[in-house]
């Protein structure tokens, strides 16, 4: 039998089919494609974060350096107690190592997200005695100044210069660390420019809180200011300060990707 053919409707023409099944095949393999592609789709396995996160905690952990930094830390706070029981002076104690309580526990936040040098630790470790050794005497009694005074045959107690020679030191250090890590593209000269005037920013800082200081507590804060009757206190701090960040970007910057 001879059947009429059907008329042209437009309206009743199919929906086009998906990109992923518009294919060259005869038949009716075009019209399966979209349902193989959704079979393998369903069929793929799911990326598994947790092992990916249990694998950088561990490997977080195989940090050699570990069992130092924690017995660095808890010497640290066991000679805090002891310097704290035995001071004369508890005010000036807590001004002067109150940089200390900030630091470490902040470095112990993020040692593992974001670990330091073995060097800029090592640094960190001795920056902490020194401002603990003028916390637990004042720094215009520090048994260790006197002894600077005599060799170096100074009239004051000097020991409050190592302090900020520090202060420019290991600031110099972390804040190249961090430069460095962050990829901005300095060169060599604009990034020792960089540190030297973070280090200029942190010490300013620093005299204004210690002007602070003695204007809200008067004479309760003449051994944390450690001026020692020097009219020129404030400015040769900064420039030991300055001294520091020089020396850390002339003599003690590494260029190496590792923080081992």
């Amino acid at each position: 039998l001879d059947y009429p053919a059907p008329k042209h409707r437009p309206w009743q023409q199919p929906a086009p089919l998906p990109a992923c099944s518009r294919t060259r095949s005869p038949g009716h393999t075009r019209d399966i494609l979209p349902f193989l592609h959704l079979r393998i789709l369903r069929n793929r396995p799911a990326m598994d974060l947790s092992s990916l996160s249990r694998d950088a905690s561990a490997a977080s952990r195989t940090d050699p350096r570990t069992p130092w930094l924690v017995a660095g830390g808890l010497l640290l706070l066991c000679i805090m107690i002891a310097t704290c029981w035995q001071t004369a002076d508890r005010l000036t104690w807590f001004l002067e190592t109150f940089p200390v309580m900030v630091v470490v526990p902040l470095l112990v936040a993020t040692h593992r997200r974001y670990p330091l040098t073995t060097m800029l630790y090592a640094l960190i470790f001795v920056h902490a005695l020194v401002l603990i050794h003028g916390g637990l005497y004042t720094y215009a009694k520090a048994p260790l100044g006197f002894f600077m005074e005599h060799w170096l045959g100074t009239s004051r107690n000097p020991y409050d210069k190592v302090g900020h020679f520090f202060q420019g030191l290991v600031p110099a250090l972390a804040a190249r660390e961090i430069l460095v890590r962050a990829r901005y593209g300095l060169g060599p000269r604009m990034l020792a420019f960089l540190c030297v005037c973070i280090v200029m920013a942190v010490s300013a800082c620093y005299e204004l809180v210690e002007w602070g200081v003695a204007e809200a507590s008067g004479q309760a804060a003449d051994a944390f200011l450690g001026t020692q009757g020097d009219p020129w206190d404030t400015q040769s701090d900064m420039a030991f300060a300055l001294i520091g960040g020089l020396c850390a970007m002339l003599f003690l910057r590494r260029d190496r990707k590792s923080v081992v």
